[in-house]
């Protein structure tokens, strides 16, 4: 069986609808999905029907941001039991973020001379929460900037006028509220938050400390190295293993679902934790 466990739909920063993302599943011979929004569930029920009509596994996941030091990091929630009041109060939490800077980064792009931001960045974002990335669309439709790159460097990265950070809840606190609607809590893609190995083992031994239950050791097409690497580390740390494109959109083939390799023998794969046998 070929698991991908982590993947966006446009109810948050992907491009394809859930039934549209079931079928890519389904052409690319995925036999078990989660679909992983961030900070969302809302696409989870049409993602359902659709799995339900092809044949495909659907896992209820999401992806919470939390903080670990000074920087973010994301983790993964597979396996959620949608009912859990616990699960809509965390989803509640981060949207009241997310609805807070997105406020504030209109305002600050409104004081640079950037009129109607907000709403501009809305009728992009559609039924998605409003986040950079639709501002920095807003700006190039304006004629603001030339493209997403120019949005960043100019406005909404690091340093810039329009940079507004978050404060996310810490990895404890999340992976709480993952374990409260009875799901297993896997630490995201941690080759990707510009650490040093150092640092990021120094992350991943904070994550099992943490209760955390997973490390996503696959994350997209990735060197045979960085694989064993995180295979290492995880069994170090007594982790299960997960594996996952981080798909967007079809013109990223680097993240294309299912297009990766598989999991080291030695690795405990995730979904023995979720109740799968293969």
């Amino acid at each position: 069986m070929k698991f991908d466990l982590h993947c966006h739909s446009h109810f948050s920063d992907g491009i394809l609808s859930p039934e549209m993302l079931v079928s890519r599943a389904k052409e690319r011979e995925v036999n078990v999905l989660a679909l992983t929004d961030h900070d969302t569930i809302a696409g989870l029920f049409l993602a359902q029907q659709a799995a339900d009509e092809c044949g495909i596994i659907l896992i209820n996941g999401i992806e919470f941001s939390s903080q670990w030091g000074k920087g973010g990091v994301h983790i993964v929630g597979l396996g959620l039991k949608l009912e859990s009041q616990s699960l809509k109060d965390a989803i509640d939490h981060q949207n009241h973020a997310r609805v807070c800077r997105a406020d504030q980064i209109a305002s600050r792009l409104a004081k640079a001379g950037i009129a109607g931001a907000l709403e501009g960045a809305q009728a992009i974002a559609g039924e998605a929460v409003v986040g950079r990335p639709h501002f920095a669309q807003y700006l190039v439709n304006i004629g603001a900037v030339n493209n997403i790159n120019s949005a960043f460097k100019k406005y909404l990265g690091a340093g810039k006028s329009a940079d507004v950070k978050y404060q996310w809840p810490d990895m404890p606190t999340v992976v709480n509220w993952i374990h409260a609607a009875g799901g297993v809590a896997v630490l995201a893609h941690p080759c990707k938050y510009d650490l040093t190995r150092t640092k990021m083992c120094a992350l991943i031994k904070d994550f099992t400390q943490a209760s955390g239950d997973a490390l996503e050791v696959i994350s997209g097409m990735q060197a045979s190295a960085i694989t064993d690497d995180l295979a290492g580390i995880a069994a170090v740390n007594n982790l299960a293993s997960s594996c996952g494109s981080d798909f967007h959109s079809p013109n990223q083939p680097w993240q294309d679902l299912g297009n990766f390799s598989n999991l080291p023998a030695r690795c405990k794969p995730v979904w023995q934790l979720l109740g799968f046998a293969a």
